[in-house]
């Protein structure tokens, strides 16, 4: 099957694929991101070659971009930022330095480049929020101190990430192409929010308020609302996704913001498969053997200092032991944004494939051992044991 072949018959093949793969997921406890990474390497251009269209792959990993960011957005709603300045700053700052130097250390001495090192760097600060939050039992922990914590550091996490996507956004070939850039996406972002705070209060809110009795309207309006941010952001230099992030901040002010991140979620969850399997479209397995031994050494690296150092923090910090280690344990792999860096970062050519595959690797070999790591030890709806198992 080549890069002709219809939308239909490909979306039928990634979602047939998914549901196999993600069943077998569950059964052995693994994250359902991993299933779909793996589907794109086998249904992609190189494995079976049943899904090759390169435009349609780029198509779908931007629509899987936007909904992330935007329901991402809408979790963060103003008054929520202002709480997280505190403890968890201080401890999101720490890790995100020292996670830095070591993604960095490890692709420097490899012999990679100074920006592709960097952005490695920045790609191993982060932790998975959506195997962070899913790792949660939401009847034990979300309303207690560990899900506080665990919460408060991923929305961190997820502005800082942010931050990264528009360094990276408006970075160029050169050193003055990027600097200019870089000026012209800081200008241009305060117009975007101030755009979309303007038209949320005078136009989007009154809107929802007036017809909140109408489903399909609650669930079509910040539908529009998240895509037609992401155009004007695109339009004015900025990027989509920073587009849908803004939109989703701008609308968590609504009394039913939630009520929206619940109705859009399914749309989200469906267009992140396709985000996923492009991901895993993406990998070349020769490449990847290339650069096997940082890629182990990176992932490995990492899963063995992310509970330490977020445990060492909190404890410094005075939290209690227990506590700071299970906090540490459910942070304690890369994130879908590191995966999401990598992918912006080599599209616009500012790190090669070796070095993309690194991120990517290592990615998944953190989520496959720390999902292990938290079933077996903490409670979770997917535990090992029914001691531990929570809805």
């Amino acid at each position: 099957m080549h890069g002709d072949v219809s939308i239909v018959s490909s979306l039928f093949l990634i979602f047939t694929g998914a549901a196999v793969l993600a069943t077998l997921a569950l059964y052995s406890r693994q994250p359902l991101i991993v299933a779909y990474i793996a589907l794109g390497a086998l249904l992609g251009p190189y494995g079976f070659e049943m899904v090759t269209s390169a435009r349609l792959l780029a198509e779908i990993a931007e629509f899987g971009i936007v909904f992330l960011l935007f329901l991402v957005g809408l979790d963060l709603p103003p008054r929520k930022l202002g709480n997280m300045f505190g403890e968890t700053m201080l401890t999101a700052l720490g890790t995100t330095a020292t996670f830095f130097g070591l993604g960095f250390g490890v692709m420097w001495a490899f012999g990679f480049t100074l920006l592709e090192a960097s952005i490695t760097g920045l790609a191993a600060a982060f932790s998975s929020t959506i195997l962070g939050i899913k790792l949660l039992p939401t009847t034990v922990l979300h309303h207690r101190h560990v899900g506080e914590l665990v919460i408060s550091l991923l929305l961190i996490q997820d502005l800082l990430a942010i931050f990264g996507l528009i360094v990276i956004n408006g970075s160029g070939t050169s050193l003055d192409a990027t600097v200019a850039s870089l000026v012209e996406s800081l200008l241009a972002l305060p117009i975007l929010i101030g755009v979309a705070w303007a038209l949320v209060k005078y136009v989007i809110l009154p809107l929802l308020m007036r017809f909140d009795a109408f489903r399909e309207f609650i669930f079509l309006l910040p539908l529009g609302w998240c895509l037609g941010l992401a155009s004007l952001a695109d339009f004015i230099g900025l990027s989509y996704a920073i587009g849908a992030f803004v939109a989703g901040v701008s609308l968590a002010t609504s009394p039913i913001s939630q009520y929206i991140a619940e109705s859009l979620r399914p749309l989200r969850d469906f267009f992140l498969v396709l985000f996923f399997f492009t991901v895993g479209a993406g990998i070349d397995p020769a490449v990847l053997i290339d650069v096997l031994v940082p890629t182990l050494l990176l992932g490995v690296a990492l899963i063995a200092a992310k509970p330490a150092v977020f445990a060492l923090l909190l404890i410094w910090q005075g939290e209690e032991s227990r506590t700071s280690w299970e906090v540490g344990c459910r942070l304690g792999q890369l994130s879908e944004f590191s995966l999401l860096l990598a992918f912006t970062a080599v599209s616009s050519g500012l790190i090669g494939t070796h070095a993309a595959h690194v991120i990517e690797g290592a990615t998944i070999v953190t989520l496959l051992i720390s999902s292990y790591l938290v079933i077996f030890r903490y409670p979770s709806p997917i535990a090992i044991s029914d001691a531990l198992r929570r809805d």
